[in-house]
């Protein structure tokens, strides 16, 4: 399983963004712009909580098991590699919605003079933090459930016939 990159989030992020606030200046010349709801920040922190909770669950886990505590219950590998794959998949479309968010929040700047687009706007700030924290939470999620290294730096992964 390959680690998540945070040039490929920044640049989800950064293009979603982009695009976001082209669309909300387009949508908003033709017409009324949507607004951003409520409840995007709610779920995004949801998120951000589970994912930090399982984190913080393995990793306890993985200490006690470390450490050979009696009665430590250990840690499935095929859940710990569906963990990872849940936050790597929460984390990328954390940063598109994220993005999707800035770049409304950044085109409802704009428009602060009126209450609802204000509201819309602190809305759409608070999704962005809400998806950073997804975001970091599922990195140390990755970073938990992290194999260690392999002493063998020349290994290729295929086993020698003998």
């Amino acid at each position: 399983m390959k680690q998540l990159r945070i040039r490929v989030l920044a640049g989800v992020f950064v293009v979603a963004g982009v695009l976001s606030w082209a669309g909300a200046r387009l949508w908003n010349s033709i017409g009324t712009l949507p607004s951003v709801p409520l409840a995007a920040p709610v779920v995004l922190a949801l998120i951000a909580v589970v994912l930090l909770a399982t984190a913080l669950s393995l990793r306890a886990r993985f200490k006690a098991q470390r450490e050979r505590r009696p009665g430590a219950k250990g840690v499935d590998p095929l859940m710990a590699a569906r963990a990872v794959v849940f936050g790597q998949a929460s984390a990328l479309v954390a940063a598109l919605v994220a993005g999707m968010y800035g770049g409304t929040g950044v085109f409802l700047l704009e428009l602060l003079d009126i209450p609802a687009r204000r509201d819309q706007a602190i809305y759409a700030g608070f999704s962005v933090l809400a998806g950073i924290a997804v975001i970091a939470s599922a990195l140390f999620l990755e970073r938990v459930c992290r194999l260690p290294e392999d002493e063998d730096q020349n290994h290729t992964g295929a086993e020698p016939v003998a």
